[in-house]
């Protein structure tokens, strides 16, 4: 009873966290189109000035793969005002940090200031979108730099192939089936005017979003943003091609040697909604139910009783058009990937035909809740989601908000979208196997 009343007031207190915790935050948009969200957060003498671009690898050409990644280190090379090479110097002897990430649907730049330093900031990000430098010697050097990160990341590293050979069975006709790092070979065969205007298409001010977030003044920083922003020229409006895939119907069967391992692997994949759809959310759940975590479903029973895999694990990769959902596992001797395989789909079918009890429910909400409080536990965060929610969900406010769709998501849900998506003729089995022997043939 004690131990009851414990977990209760354990909930209550992480549900009072999440509602209070709400993100205040201003936006609007400037002439030029450029949308700006403002949070002011004055607990911590720092600042985030950050830009997020509405391209990814889905925006790139088939023959032309890599070239939004590409750019995520491009545009760190240089601009009219920046030498070139001087932009870390610049962040780091002004007391910050700086990075960005790509995905398939955006590409995010950020730095970290002191808060005295928020004007260099939003001058730095002005720089990179008004005047950066593409010439020659920066597309050689980041070329270099591309083919060493997708070595070590790929190419190299065991299981390395995993989402590129997902991707590549799962999308015929969307730009999803390529990975964002793309082909060396479409990089080395582009030429500088290639880049140029993929610069001029994509990175411009009506094709991102500015964030602020942090120690700053408003009336101040929306001075600073007029007009280092407010002078950007408007870029051509953006027409993006539509991609459709065709139901899966029947299981796709795939398979893939990896000289780098010495394990086989069971992987399988569902093709799933848009991450702006409430089942996408629900897929989420799924996902924690089968196995965020040693207590969840496939851990506990096939990796700690039965002793089947080394490793066990299922994911909703979400995505702006479509999702995927993915399961693996390394199985242990002398059990096989298809022993494994037969493990996964029972406890699948459990969910399809059982409903999750009241308990495991609260357990899931209690997970998010907290998945939720650290997302915006720092600024960086906090800037990083705003700038998502506007770009990638159409709605800034879901920082507030997602979380009680989570909330109201119930077990006949959960039930019903494993039973709609998670079946084996909706599927791609990949046989993901070391390279054979052949010395034995």
């Amino acid at each position: 009873m004690k131990k009851s009343i414990m977990m209760l007031s354990a909930a209550l207190m992480l549900g009072g966290v999440a509602s209070a915790q709400k993100v205040a935050f201003e936006e609007y948009n400037l002439d030029n189109g450029l949308h700006v969200i403002l949070h002011n957060d004055p607990s911590a003498p720092t600042v985030v000035t950050s830009v997020m671009y509405h391209v990814g690898a889905k925006d790139e050409q088939p023959d032309r793969t890599g070239f939004a990644h590409f750019f995520e280190h491009l545009l760190f090379e240089g601009t009219e005002n920046i030498k070139r090479g001087e932009w870390f110097k610049i962040v780091t002897s002004n007391g910050g940090v700086n990075n960005a990430n790509t995905t398939e649907d955006r590409t995010y730049y950020y730095e970290v200031f002191p808060s005295n330093n928020l004007e260099l900031g939003l001058w730095m990000e002005a720089e990179r979108l008004l005047h950066p430098v593409i010439n020659q010697i920066g597309v050689d050097t980041q070329n270099e730099v591309v083919k060493e990160e997708k070595r070590l990341r790929y190419d190299n590293s065991p299981y390395g192939q995993l989402i590129p050979q997902v991707k590549k069975n799962m999308f015929k006709n969307h730009p999803y089936r390529w990975t964002t790092i793309g082909s060396m070979e479409h990089l080395d065969a582009a030429k500088l005017e290639e880049f140029q205007a993929f610069n001029k298409k994509f990175y411009i001010p009506n094709n991102a979003v500015l964030v602020v977030a942090g120690d700053f003044k408003p009336e101040q920083a929306k001075e600073w943003i007029q007009k280092y922003f407010g002078v950007i020229p408007k870029g051509t409006p953006i027409k993006r091609a539509t991609f459709e895939e065709a139901p899966i119907t029947e299981t796709i069967k795939a398979n893939f040697e990896d000289p780098n391992i010495q394990l086989p692997m069971v992987v399988t994949a569902y093709r799933t909604p848009s991450m702006k759809t409430r089942e996408a959310r629900v897929l989420d759940m799924i996902s924690s139910i089968l196995s965020d975590g040693k207590s969840s479903r496939m851990y506990k029973k096939i990796v700690d009783d039965k002793k089947m895999a080394l490793q066990i694990g299922a994911f909703n990769y979400s995505q702006e058009d479509y999702g995927t959902y993915i399961l693996y596992g390394l199985p242990q001797s002398p059990f096989t990937a298809a022993n494994l395989l037969g493990e996964i789909d029972e406890e699948i079918v459990k969910l399809q035909t059982e409903l999750i009890s009241e308990k495991d429910l609260q357990k899931l909400q209690n997970q998010f809740d907290n998945q939720y409080v650290n997302s915006n536990s720092t600024i960086e965060g906090i800037a990083s989601n705003l700038a998502t929610y506007h770009m990638l969900y159409g709605d800034v406010n879901l920082i507030n908000t997602e979380i009680d769709m989570y909330h109201s998501i119930t077990r006949e849900e959960i039930r019903d979208v494993a039973k709609k998506y998670l079946n084996p003729n909706q599927r791609m089995v990949l046989d993901y196997v070391p390279v054979k022997d052949k010395s034995q043939n």
